[in-house]
């Protein structure tokens, strides 16, 4: 038997994205999104609202970085969510992240968030909220990568927002291959 629970927002994994943007002035800011993934092969789409200042800044710069938020910079991540850069000018300063610009946009790196995805801003629809941008490069720190030199999510150790019970949770272990498991059924 299956319970009902109406219209929820509840999906798994959702995964936890930083955002990054340099303001108008370039001082850097970062805000925490989980509503948002890949909606084509050289795009992102992530639901933030008009009123946050990254979106500002998004919007302004058109430009933006997204991590994948950690196990080990969980703390951080979850800060930069509940703090608004509105009315906290230099929040990052309490993160101790270090940011560097992307030398692909007109946007910061987080050093402590090994793997991010680096965006030119394609469109922005304040009614919906959808956000999408452009993926112009792909970079990860050597310490997360594999023997192949590929992402290696053990190392990298993302987490992933629990709606239903307003928790982080850490992926876990592999458990099939992509595109070859359920050829056993054909």
């Amino acid at each position: 038997m299956r319970k009902n629970f109406g219209a929820k927002p509840w999906t798994y994994p959702q995964p936890v994205f930083i955002l990054a943007a340099y303001g108008e002035d370039s001082t850097p800011d970062a805000m925490n999104a989980a509503w948002g993934g890949i909606s084509d092969d050289t795009q992102l789409s992530l639901c933030i609202s008009a009123g946050h200042k990254t979106t500002a800044n998004i919007l302004a710069r058109k430009a933006f970085t997204v991590s994948m938020a950690t196990v080990a910079q969980l703390k951080a991540c979850d800060y930069v969510g509940i703090v608004s850069g509105n009315t906290v000018a230099d929040k990052l300063a309490k993160t101790g992240w270090h940011l560097t610009k992307s030398a692909f946009v007109d946007a910061p790196v987080i050093a402590e968030l090994p793997m991010a995805v680096e965006c030119r801003l394609v469109s922005y629809d304040p009614e919906s909220c959808r956000l999408v941008g452009e993926i112009v490069n792909v970079s990860a720190d050597e310490s997360v990568l594999d023997r192949d030199g590929r992402i290696d999510p053990d190392k990298l150790e993302p987490i992933t927002f629990d709606p239903i019970h307003n928790a982080y949770r850490k992926l876990g272990a592999k458990v099939g291959d992509a595109f070859h498991d359920g050829a056993a059924l054909k």
